[in-house]
């Protein structure tokens, strides 16, 4: 399976989405900023997540994104078909017509694993992933940097010859 940047950018934001679940709407900027993906691709993507019924948006101030469904409701496989991926290994899209409109000779090995694959990713929740401690590290580590943009700290660059003594 070949994910896109489409499936994979969709699973890094719902699961942005799920660890932000039960405080206030989180808004495409903000996952944006946080996951660095460009708002306009997120909005593409948020339109195909809501079409699905996996996200509901509120407008207005105070107003965002949350998961229209409870998390643990929501499988990773589930998040990559709602923005039109497949999980397929096959040349011919899974039509059998991989070589002059014939089945070729390791059409069913990748059709197997195709299926496998996407059994893989239907057995993962975002419950599941939210709960993983590699996860909770990363978000928190996340959040640190959010406070540090929000409470105004700056980089300061300085330069090596601009700390030396002059005597």
């Amino acid at each position: 399976m070949r994910l896109t940047t489409k499936g994979r950018y969709a699973v890094t934001a719902m699961l942005d989405l799920a660890l932000q679940e039960g405080k206030r709407p989180v808004t495409l900027q903000d996952i944006a900023v946080n996951q660095e993906i460009s708002l306009s691709y997120l909005e593409q993507l948020f339109a195909r997540l809501r079409r699905s019924g996996l996200v509901r948006g509120t407008r207005g101030p105070g107003g965002g994104y949350r998961l229209a469904k409870d998390m643990d409701l929501i499988s990773i496989a589930s998040i990559i078909s709602a923005v039109d991926e497949k999980a397929d290994m096959t040349r011919c899209g899974g039509q059998a017509n991989c070589q002059d409109g014939e089945k070729c000779l390791t059409h069913e090995l990748w059709a197997e694993l195709s299926e496998k694959i996407f059994d893989f990713l239907n057995g993962i929740s975002l419950g599941e992933l939210v709960g993983r401690p590699e996860v909770i590290e990363v978000a928190e580590r996340q959040e640190a940097v959010r406070r540090g943009l929000r409470s105004g700290l700056k980089t300061v660059v300085v330069e090596a010859s601009s700390l030396t003594s002059s005597n």
